[in-house]
Formats: C-alpha cells, structure tokens, sequence
C-alpha cells in the first residue's frame, strides 16, 4: 500500500514568508547601526582610524551584547515550545522570567564597562597603544556602548518573545525606527554639532533606547498571546528559571567565546605586521571586510532567528516528522537567500570597498578586495550548515552539543590556524588573510560537526517534547489545528 505523503499547516508558504521578511529586513537594519557608524566616521582623523575603533569597539560591544542574544535564544526557544504545546499560560510565565533576569544581569554588565572603560580596550587592542587617536577613538565610542546595554537587552528579550508569537513585524517596525534614529541623528551631531566620534556613539546609543520601549509597549498589549504587565507583581520562578537558563547559560558561553575568538584573532594582527605610510593595512583591511561580509550576512542571520520560532514550535507538537519537514524547508531557504545574499556582495563588492576604503592606502584596498573573494566564495557553501544548523539544534534544546562543538572548532581553527599564519616564529606571516583563513577553516569544520549531529538524529530528544511518532495521531492532529486557529484568529484582529 502506498503510503500518502503528509501535509504539514503549521506554517503556510504564506507564514513562513510574513514572519522571515519581516526578520530578514529587521537584521539589515540593525546591522547597519554600526556599519552607519563607520561610514559616517571615515573622514574623522587619519588614515581610517576613526573606522577601525568604531568596527573593534563593536566587536567587544557585540561580545557581550551576545549573552543577552543568548536569554533571547533560550526565552524564544522554551516560548516557542510552549506555544507549540498550546501552553499559553507557561508562555507567559517563561516571557516575565526572562524580560527580569535580562534586565538585572544587563546593569551589572554596564556597570563593570563603565568602570573598566580603558582596560577592556586595551586588553583586546593594546598593539594599538602606540596610536593615541584610535585609542581615544575607541575609549569614547565605547562608553556609549556600555550604556546602551540594558536597552540592548531589553529590545533582545521583547523581540524574541514577539517574534515566537509570530509578530516579527512589530520587530521590523522597531528595527526601522532604530535605522531612521541613527541616520539622522549622525547627520546632525557629526556633520552639524561636529562631535566627532562621540556623535556618532550618542545616535546609536538612542537608536537603541528608543526601540527598545517601543517593543515594550508592543508586548503589553491585550490581544497577544504571549504579554507582560510592566506593572505586574513580580516573583521569581525557580523551575521556570532553570528552565530559561539550561538554554541561555551553553548557549551564552557558546556565544561570548565564539566573539571573544574573533576578537583574539584580530589582536594576532593589530600588532602592525605590514605598515605603509604610519598605517596598519592588516587591521585597516580586515576591518572593511568585516563590514562588507556582514552585509552578506544578512539574509542568513534573518532565516537562523526565524529557526528558533518555526522548528521551536514544530519542536512543541512533538510530531517528529513534522520537525524533520520544517527544518529542511528552512535549510532550502537560507541556502537560497544566502547565495543571493553573497552574489550580490560579491558583485558590488568594489564598490563597497570603495565607501568603506575612503583616505586608506592602494596596499588596503587590494588586500580588502582578496579576503572577501576569500570569505565570500566559502561562505555561499557553508553559512547554512556552519550558522543555521546549530540554530535548528537550539530549537530542539541541543545546546550543549552545540556550545562544545563551536568552541571546539574556533579554538583549533579559528584561533589555532589564525595564530599559526599571523604568528612571527611560525615564518608564515600572513597578516589579515591568515586570520580569515583560519575563519573559512572554522565554518568548514561547524559544518560538518553540526551537520553530523543532525544525520546521527540524537537531537529528536533534547527537548523532552518530541515523541517518537512516525504518523500523526488523531489528538495530535487535533491539537495542531486548534493552535493554527489561534494564530490565524490573532492574525486577523
């Protein structure tokens, strides 16, 4: 008897598309806050230091930005789940824990950048110490940062609750909001007030405020499944802590190590292997293409953050063919948005180079233009499995498979591999193209380790949801349809 092929409705053509729009146009915009930044700076100072303290201070901000991307991860990931189980009530709960202990771990954050300002700095860029103007650069943009972070964490927790309920629009919304804050705001204290470098650090700093209460407005309204009471008594749930935190705490460690790499592997070259003219091209070179590839990144970045909602809640009706369907057909999506993605970059990839390469030497410009053919042509292969996999993996509670695999693989490649190609006794001495070889390296190994965990199906039970079921049972289906119901009915008002 031929077996009939099951359709799965938990999410239409039509949802998937409303809700990785909406992310995907989210994640440009945000991204762009710092990329504004160092275009809006590079006529600040010499030779492209103005941009290179803006790109490595976002590097350290982006650091610990990522625990608070990790909360959001676990308090998406346990909502989402929860939703997909028709557990509205347990949803609530999960979103009031997490929005709490985001915002108390958040200040602590604060409070030790402000008062360790130059420190830190130094701790990851003191081979610049020699160039008092980059340094000073860098100490000013950063203390903005610092203050940005309970907001950063704020607008993390919200728009990951939203974003599970499916309301990835509000986010997009939010993210607009930031994007027209920042430009304009960067017009007028950079170019108008002439503020220099602490202009462009007080427009991010309230692009970042901002949306961040709007979200909270957003999230208190009525009609969402999923809301919180900014008035509401609060106390702490113990078990539904544990459970936010089982996720949150691999996958922070996972995230903050993982920057912290790149962050290293940058110092390997700030050192000044190759200098032209008082200029570091290695670091000047390495910081445009970092820009330039995470513009590439986007569309990527967009479908990992729409994984999280559409396989958690897949993860939740605990039907395991039904997860297996949503995950191909997510993987099918960024394998297709990301070689558009990077065809795209790649073929304005002089031009891009040219905004971002404004006042730097001949030398930089062509070493930029050859790590990206480098980044990029790896890129169009692995991003997928190397970045949106272990996403997949997240969604089903996997995390601590994914925090040991990542670190495993940045420390051998991306540090190990970097340092022997950039180190001086090693004789290799590659500078900025031996850092992104070490990098491509990285993602070839995530994605075979991650691709390997997924073949080897010991992800189906991390969660504790699914169930081994090869067909649907009646209740599930069922239980499936009343949850598509709601959401359609949400929809409509």
């Amino acid at each position: 008897m031929q077996r009939t092929k099951q359709k799965y409705t938990l999410f239409s053509a039509k949802a998937l598309a409303l809700l990785i729009i909406p992310i995907v146009i989210e994640a440009a915009l945000s991204m762009s806050l710092g990329l504004v930044d160092s275009f809006m700076v590079k006529d600040i100072g010499n030779l492209g230091n103005a941009v290179s303290a803006v790109s490595n201070v976002d590097q350290i901000s982006n650091l610990l930005i990522q625990l608070f991307v990790a909360f959001g991860v676990g308090g998406a990931v346990i909502t989402s789940q929860y939703l997909g189980a028709n557990k509205a009530e347990d949803a609530n709960k999960s979103a009031k824990q997490l929005i709490v202990i985001m915002l108390l771990f958040s200040f602590v954050v604060t409070a030790i950048c402000l008062g360790l300002n130059h420190q830190i700095v130094n701790l990851f860029f003191g081979g610049n110490n020699g160039n008092g103007e980059y340094l000073g650069y860098a100490y000013t943009y950063f203390y903005f940062m610092a203050a940005s972070f309970p907001f950063m964490a704020l607008f993390n927790a919200c728009a990951a609750l939203l974003r599970a309920q499916r309301k990835s629009m509000n986010t997009m919304l939010s993210g607009a909001i930031s994007f027209a804050l920042n430009v304009g705001c960067n017009a007028l204290f950079i170019y108008l007030f002439k503020w220099g470098i602490a202009g462009a650090a007080a427009a991010t700093l309230i692009a970042r405020i901002f949306p961040a209460v709007f979200l909270v407005i957003l999230l208190s309204r009525k009609s969402n499944l999923v809301r919180i009471k900014v008035f509401e008594k609060f106390r702490f749930d113990g078990t539904m802590l544990k459970k936010i935190m089982r996720l949150a705490v691999p996958s922070g460690i996972e995230n903050c190590l993982f920057q912290l790499g790149k962050l290293l592997t940058v110092s390997f070259i700030t050192v000044g292997i190759y200098w032209v003219n008082g200029v570091n091209i290695d670091n000047t070179a390495n910081t445009i293409g970092y820009n330039i590839n995470t513009i590439s990144c986007i569309f990527g970045n967009g479908v990992n953050t729409a994984i999280l909602t559409v396989v958690g809640q897949a993860v939740g009706t605990g039907i395991i063919p039904q997860v297996k369907h949503y995950i191909k057909k997510m993987l099918a999506i960024s394998y297709i948005g990301n070689a558009v993605n990077v065809g795209i970059t790649m073929a304005l990839s002089p031009l891009l180079i040219s905004v971002f390469a404004n006042n730097v030497t001949p030398e930089t410009t062509a070493l930029a233009q050859k790590i990206l053919w480098l980044c990029l042509s790896v890129q169009v292969v692995t991003y997928p499995l190397s970045f949106g996999m272990p996403a997949i993996l997240k969604a089903n509670s996997d995390v601590r498979y994914v925090m040991a695999a990542a670190l495993a693989s940045m420390i051998v490649m991306r540090v190990g591999l970097c340092y022997i190609l950039t180190c001086d006794w090693a004789g290799i001495r590659l500078g900025a193209m031996g850092l992104w070889i070490g990098m491509v390296a990285d993602w070839a190994v995530r994605s075979m380790l991650f691709s390997g965990r997924y073949l080897s199906g010991r992800w189906k039970t991390s969660s504790g949801l699914l169930k081994p079921v090869e067909v649907y049972g009646e209740s599930e289906r069922v239980a499936e349809e009343e949850l598509q119901k709601i959401f359609e009915k949400r929809a409509e008002k």
